[in-house]
């Protein structure tokens, strides 16, 4: 899809989608239960979708009811035969945190995907499997396991992916003895293993969790059913961020449908706007930005990599440079979130430099219109902060690929409409 975006009076109010993180983890842990569990306001991605479809495989059985998700969990009915690859499309949730699941099924099962789902790193799992003396094997377009994993006492780097630890969490119940987990420093996207043991409480599953000395951190797990329950998903402070910006660069946008209290690392974006000086107002579910001019800072991405390419786009209109650390996970994204939003940004005017793991963003330049069109490069966070960009600038822009969008948000260019943004859509 190419959307056409028009400078535009953008302000308003518009409600955060619900968390596609927690949406993935409320689902699994769903699907594992004994029961049926109802799972209400679900966003329907095709990230969600994937996982939706590959839990079906493990033998749990769904129903949609418009945003609600009612979900028959395997319990101890035992897996189900796996009979087809399990397709995980471009989600790198849906991959990680099966993985460790399907091998409980002592079956051969081959996974497939989308795109560069098998570009991303796996060697958190093959480096585990391989030591278990299972079967581990990657191909450029599937990825093969077979053996059941067992209880025992797992290493895991917590700076490749914290979807390694957080299959991992998802299996160790159901294991049959203890097993333990210890995360090496340093420990990053910790707040996303914090939304795992939320997701896990909820359903019934105790974890001890420690903090070590260095950073590090070690999960002990005890064999233990899942018990059906219902939840609502969350408000997702990583699509918010868009919003928020839109707040920051245009006119007043307040947010609605967010948690005051919650584990979301990208809940952050709130403290790094004031930082750069928005006006940031927080109510009862709701937030309010309003513009005020902006000055480039420091910051750190450690625990949030998702708002990178957003924060990129912000910056190009913050007085000064604005430094962004421990950027380098952007690049083992569905793009190279980094190369992507440089390579874009300097067509709309903006000066970017990056190397392995640090972005600087030279701001403060007026941005123009591009003399070709902003591509999305197959990646959905890069075509929402490409459009904020526009339309921060108010320069007129053609965005091709824009369709990437339904990874993670299908219905983003309606909520911009809504907010006042002039835009036109034209499929192919």
């Amino acid at each position: 899809m190419t959307v056409t975006l028009y400078p535009s009076q953008i302000g308003g109010t518009a409600a955060a989608p619900p968390s596609k993180s927690a949406g993935h983890r409320a689902l699994v842990c769903a699907a594992l239960a004994d029961g049926t569990s109802r799972i209400e306001d679900l966003p329907f991605s095709r990230d969600i979708e994937a996982t939706r479809a590959a839990v079906a495989q493990l033998g749990a059985r769904t129903a949609r009811a418009g945003d609600a998700l009612t979900v028959q969990g395997i319990g101890t009915g035992g897996f189900a035969t796996v009979t087809r690859p399990v397709f995980c499309d471009e989600s790198g949730s849906t991959l990680r945190f099966l993985i460790p699941l399907f091998s409980l099924t002592a079956q051969k099962v081959v996974f497939t995907g989308a795109g560069r789902l098998f570009a991303r790193p796996q060697s958190v799992y093959k480096t585990l499997f391989e030591d278990e003396g299972l079967r581990f094997a990657q191909a450029p377009d599937r990825l093969t396991v077979q053996g059941r994993l067992r209880a025992g006492a797992f290493t895991v780097p917590g700076d490749v992916s914290s979807q390694f630890i957080s299959g991992l969490l998802f299996a160790a119940p159901l294991l049959e003895g203890k097993t333990t987990i210890t995360v090496t420093p340093p420990f990053e996207s910790r707040s996303y293993v914090g939304m795992t043991l939320d997701a896990l409480r909820a359903f019934g599953i105790q974890v001890q969790a420690r903090a070590l000395p260095g950073g590090g951190a070690r999960y002990t797990v005890a064999p233990q059913p899942y018990r059906p329950c219902t939840l609502a998903v969350e408000g997702d402070y990583s699509q918010a961020a868009f919003l928020a910006a839109l707040g920051a660069l245009c006119a007043p946008v307040t947010v609605t449908g967010l948690a005051a209290r919650t584990c979301q690392g990208d809940a952050v974006i709130l403290a790094l706007l004031r930082r750069f000086g928005a006006r940031v107002e927080e109510g009862l579910g709701a937030v309010t930005v309003r513009p005020a001019p902006l000055t480039g800072i420091e910051l750190d991405l450690a625990d949030c990599p998702d708002l990178g390419p957003v924060l990129m786009a912000l910056a190009c209109f913050a007085g000064g440079d604005t430094t962004i650390r421990h950027a380098g996970r952007l690049r083992l994204k569905e793009s190279d979130r980094i190369a992507a939003m440089q390579q874009e940004l300097a067509k709309l005017g903006a000066a970017v430099e990056a190397d392995a793991d640090t972005v600087t963003v030279h701001g403060g330049a007026a941005l123009r219109a591009p003399s070709a069109p902003l591509c999305a490069h197959n990646d959905h966070r890069v075509a929402m902060s490409l459009a904020v960009a526009a339309l921060g600038a108010g320069v007129p822009a053609v965005l091709e690929g824009a369709g990437a969008v339904d990874k993670s948000w299908p219905a983003f260019f309606a909520v911009l409409r809504a907010l006042g943004a002039r835009l036109e859509e034209q499929d192919g």
